[in-house]
């Protein structure tokens, strides 16, 4: 019995040298459109669809390999006696390979064409095909990546492909049509405005395996939503050792504070450990803002992150590399800057494009089983109610919201103390807010908070916090409001005589 491949596909890489390996192993090859175009110049043993289903492609290619003598020939069980007489009667042949690629529905999606042109780039036939070939693995070979070609026609070479091997080639083929569906369901998910989907589709192409996880035994892996718009972790690595799961958890979290402050026509640097700030100020000047954020806290910001918005100058890269960093990341660096920083072997040095608003709609977590969706917290304050006598000063509500947009990024319970652009304490991760605080104050018992503000992430239940923080000088307070106590911290404001302001919303991160 004739052996039968089936070619088509719409990424020709390899196809032609592929197809002449299994024409040299005795195969006759069944090809369609341009795929039959491309191979008929060089390939022998070459048919057209046609000659098979006698029937011609009609509908402008619509329907070309949808019929029974394609899907017969594919979908039959080569020992089911019952399946062999009816292809037989039928005078329908075996196709015992089939390889297909679709469509370029992505690439056709990321151009911009028009709704009309990414409809007609939905292959039908392509995944029917390699439905049918990998339901049918154990009888037929379905080849849906140019990079397997060599694989097979050596292994055919060697006599033939075992079932394991095309029960893989079977597993790749499903995500392959799998991931393709749930690219055609989110366009349509976003043209209709189905913002909370009934099923909600998403796939991850795997990017890169990490050396581990968060920790040594753990195994760590990157995967990548190929067409997330503008994604804020895309960046440039000019230096230093490969990124690890770690880095890449705390880079998104100094990229995403650093995104608070996108409209600003100031410098701001970032200094992040395990995920939270430690540090965070603005300056006129590049090496002014990395100076107060390094003063902020000298010794967390030891093996940490270090962001600015901005091009890293020689003076700055000089200070950067007085202490251990894990990662330096900024819009772009003097050359000298760079120079000086490369001598630093191990130092992850990243550029990254101008920080803009997020395109992504979503905030996930996958809890076991679970999937936690939630839209982005995208909002900063819902009012500025001053709800004390004393009303904050303007230098004073600058830095509250300054506070708050730190508090925002800090695990919750958050306390941000601040004080003209700087941070001066930073409390995070607390089970308790008088903790968070305490332990933020305490810890920087040489610091001078006269005249500081505080902003918190969460409404004060007692009136404790605002107690505390007036005796060590605080004046200015940011919270949402909404406890049932907040007149005791109104009351206990008053008393000091700071100021407070109701902000309305709350940004618990957990």
């Amino acid at each position: 019995m004739i052996k039968r491949a089936l070619i088509s596909v719409t990424d020709k890489t390899g196809v032609v040298e592929f197809a002449k390996g299994l024409s040299e192993l005795g195969y006759e090859i069944v090809s369609t459109g341009n795929t039959f175009k491309v191979l008929k110049e060089e390939v022998e043993n070459v048919i057209r669809i046609d000659d098979v289903t006698k029937f011609p492609e009609i509908l402008d290619g619509r329907v070309k390999t949808l019929n029974p003598y394609i899907h017969g020939g594919i979908l039959y069980k080569r020992e089911n006696e019952d399946h062999v007489n009816t292809v037989k009667e039928l005078g329908i042949n075996p196709i015992d390979i089939v390889v297909v690629n679709l469509y370029d529905f992505e690439g056709t999606l990321k151009s911009g064409k028009s709704h009309d042109e990414i409809i007609e780039n939905i292959d039908i036939g392509g995944p029917s095909m390699i439905r049918s070939a990998a339901k049918n693995y154990k009888d037929v070979a379905i080849v849906v990546d140019p990079e397997d070609y060599e694989f097979i026609i050596d292994r055919l070479k060697e006599g033939t492909l075992d079932e394991a091997a095309r029960r893989k080639l079977a597993y790749k083929a499903f995500s392959v049509t799998g991931r393709y569906d749930s690219l055609i369901s989110n366009y349509f998910r976003e043209i209709v405005g189905d913002r909370y989907p009934k099923i909600f589709n998403m796939s991850f192409q795997k990017e890169k395996v990490l050396r581990y996880g968060e920790n040594s035994h753990q195994k760590g892996l990157l995967y990548v939503d190929k067409n997330a718009k503008n994604p804020i972790l895309n960046f440039e690595q000019l230096n230093g050792k490969e990124i690890s799961y770690n880095n890449i958890n705390d880079l998104h979290g100094c990229l995403e504070l650093m995104r608070e402050f996108k409209d600003t026509d100031k410098v701001v640097s970032v200094a992040i450990k395990h995920a939270n700030a430690c540090g965070v100020a603005i300056g006129d000047t590049v090496l002014e803002a990395y100076t107060k954020c390094f003063e902020a806290d000298p010794v967390s910001i030891f093996g940490g992150i270090v962001g600015i918005n901005a091009k890293i100058d020689k003076e700055t890269a000089t200070k950067l590399a007085q202490i251990f960093l894990e990662i330096v990341v900024a819009y772009d660096y003097d050359e000298e800057a760079i120079e000086i920083l490369k001598q630093k072997k191990n130092l992850r040095v990243l550029k990254i494009d101008k920080i803009t608003d997020s395109l992504q709609p979503f905030e996930m977590k996958y809890l076991d089983g679970k999937l936690l969706v939630q839209d982005r917290n995208t909002e900063l304050f819902e009012k500025t109610e001053v709800v004390t006598k004393v009303a904050p000063t303007e230098q004073e509500l600058k830095d509250l919201e300054f506070g708050m947009k730190i508090a925002k990024h800090l695990k919750s319970n958050a306390i941000a103390i601040v004080k003209n652009g700087q941070t001066l304490a930073l409390g995070a991760g607390q089970t308790s807010r008088i903790w968070a605080l305490r332990n933020a104050v305490e810890v920087n018992s040489d610091k001078d908070f006269k005249g500081a503000v505080l902003a918190s992430d969460a409404f004060f239940p007692f009136d404790d916090c605002v107690t505390f923080a007036g005796e060590h000088g605080i004046t200015a307070v940011a919270q949402p409001g909404g406890s049932i106590k907040d007149k005791d911290s109104i009351e206990a404001c008053d008393k000091l005589g700071m100021s407070m302001i109701f902000t309305g919303y709350r940004h618990f991160k957990h």
